[in-house]
């Protein structure tokens, strides 16, 4: 075959792919132009009313963030390389940029297109999109937090490590779902490897270098190398997981669009495995409470290896955060302890899912005292607080200097935010449908805000967690603040037991029986 025919061939099939892909735009479930004129107005409004008084008030104040030199700031840009490398593969895990439509891959697969016809050209634009779309976000939060924009020399650095960081993250995403596992551990040992390396050597380095400047030579060329290969591997992908995928993709697609994200994420939930003959003695019974906890996280090895990782990073970031050492930055680090003790508490197992069920379905299994809430909640209060203990003992370890005086304000501080985390977490699993006043249009001056309240209802664990760490941050005793958080935590209680249809007036009878 010459040159010329080659190029008429892939030219045929561009075009072939795009006549699909457009017709399947053309059918009658594309979206209205009302609903593109909506979502127009949506960014429109978030951009005059926040983003744009936001970049005007960060041009004319100092970022609360001071990076220094552009060395002090690399080895930060190295940890955010290694971060989003190693969630752009957890993601591709799941939702990578080869999913497309059930009916449109259908179709492909159907044709004489080979799989590098269709699958190349969707996955280049898709990840272009999220290149741009990552380089536009941490330029964004970069310019309103740090000061690292204020100067025309270290402001081009920045930009040109955020491009490498961007370009990279956006290659993996494509590795994470086109390569093996034990291709993608190995290139996340290798990307923490390389960014340990960089950060150590760009310490060395003088300040007139620019060490930033090594960042993004090191992952634009690392960019350039996965990236042919990542679409090299592209015909060898297994077109009918591929297909499951996809299947799997447009049904979560659906639950979010109808306002049942906690069904899309069930959808991606992995099932348990082995160790059932675990939960019993020798003797036939069940064993105790936490063994049972610890057995069934140990069911799916996956999700609990990310919160034993959660658990201890929650502890030690929250127990810096309250003891305000680091200034500016303690609210943050406190933020970030718990969301991240947050996220652990729901993938330390799936204990949570069956104390709902037992919860909805307690007059068909009966009730007694010390029922559901006994048997279900001792191993994730353990797990969280044994994880906090954990990474919080390291923390103060590592830095006794810093809380001299207030460890014991600190040790009240953490207590109160690790009940609050549960307290939202039980808030979280508790949710069962959409409820349908929901729906209802909610008239302002700035239009229908009925949205707003969807998304809080989607995310009102993670809500009341943020929420709640800034009201106990504004409270200034420990001892008030700890009190506030638990009154908090009380009354998420309240209300994911109200989710499951308990009654106020029989709500303390049934307590006491359950």
């Amino acid at each position: 075959m010459t040159a010329q025919e080659t190029v008429t061939v892939d030219a045929d099939a561009r075009d072939r792919v795009h006549a699909v892909r457009h017709r399947y735009a053309r059918r009658g479930d594309r979206a209205s132009a009302g609903g593109r004129a909506y979502t127009v107005y949506l960014v429109a409004l978030f951009g005059v009313f926040f983003l744009v008084p936001a970049l005007l008030a960060a041009a004319d104040s100092p970022g609360p963030v001071s990076v220094g030199t552009p060395t002090d700031a690399t080895p930060v840009a190295c940890v955010l390389a290694v971060t989003a490398c190693w969630g752009a593969q957890v993601a591709a895990r799941f939702w990578g940029p080869l999913v497309l439509q059930p009916f449109v891959l259908h179709v492909f697969m159907s044709t004489d297109l080979p799989p590098t016809g269709y699958l190349g050209t969707i996955a280049r634009r898709r990840l272009t999109y999220a290149g741009t779309a990552l380089l536009l976000a941490v330029c964004t939060a970069a310019y309103l937090t740090t000061d690292l924009f204020d100067h025309l020399d270290t402001a081009l650095q920045g930009v040109a490590a955020v491009a490498g960081v961007s370009a990279l993250s956006a290659v993996v995403w494509l590795w994470g779902q086109v390569r093996t596992v034990l291709d993608n551990l190995a290139l996340a040992c290798a990307t923490g490897a390389a960014g340990l390396l960089v950060g150590v050597t760009s310490r060395t380095a003088p300040d007139a270098v620019g060490a930033l400047w090594l960042v993004a030579v090191v992952t634009a060329a690392a960019a350039a190398g996965l990236g042919r290969a990542a679409f090299r591997a592209v015909p060898t992908v297994d077109l009918a997981r591929l297909a499951r995928e996809s299947a799997r993709a447009s049904q979560a697609q659906t639950y979010v669009l109808t306002g049942t994200l906690h069904h899309a994420l069930d959808l991606y939930r992995p099932e348990p495995r082995g160790l059932t003959s675990a939960l019993l003695r020798p003797d036939g019974r069940l064993r105790g409470h936490l063994h049972q906890g610890a057995v069934r996280a140990l069911r799916t090895p996956g999700r609990t290896a990310t919160a034993a990782a959660l658990l201890p990073a929650g502890g030690a970031a929250l127990t810096l955060g309250t003891a305000g050492a680091h200034g500016g930055l303690a609210p943050l680090l406190w933020t970030a302890g718990c969301v991240c003790l947050y996220l652990g508490s729901g993938w330390v197992g799936e204990t949570w899912r069956g104390l709902r069920d037992e919860l909805t379905l307690a007059p068909l299994l009966g009730e007694w005292w010390g029922g559901a809430l006994g048997r279900a909640l001792p191993w994730p209060v353990a797990a969280v607080t044994g994880g906090a203990l954990l990474g919080g003992g390291a923390a103060v370890a590592a830095r006794w200097s810093l809380y001299g005086g207030r460890l014991p304000e600190t040790a009240l501080l953490v207590a109160g935010s690790v009940v609050l985390v549960l307290g939202a977490r039980f808030l979280r699993e508790m949710k069962l449908h959409l409820p349908l006043s929901l729906l209802l249009p909610v008239v302002t001056p700035l239009g229908d805000l009925s949205g707003l309240l969807i998304l809080a209802w989607q995310f009102d664990g993670l809500v009341a967690v943020v929420i709640g760490v800034a009201a106990m941050n504004a409270v200034p005793s420990a001892p008030g603040a700890a009190a506030l958080a638990v009154a908090v935590a009380a009354y998420c209680a309240w209300a994911g037991l109200r989710r499951t249809g308990w009654s106020r007036r029989g709500l303390v009878s049934r307590l006491r029986r359950v």
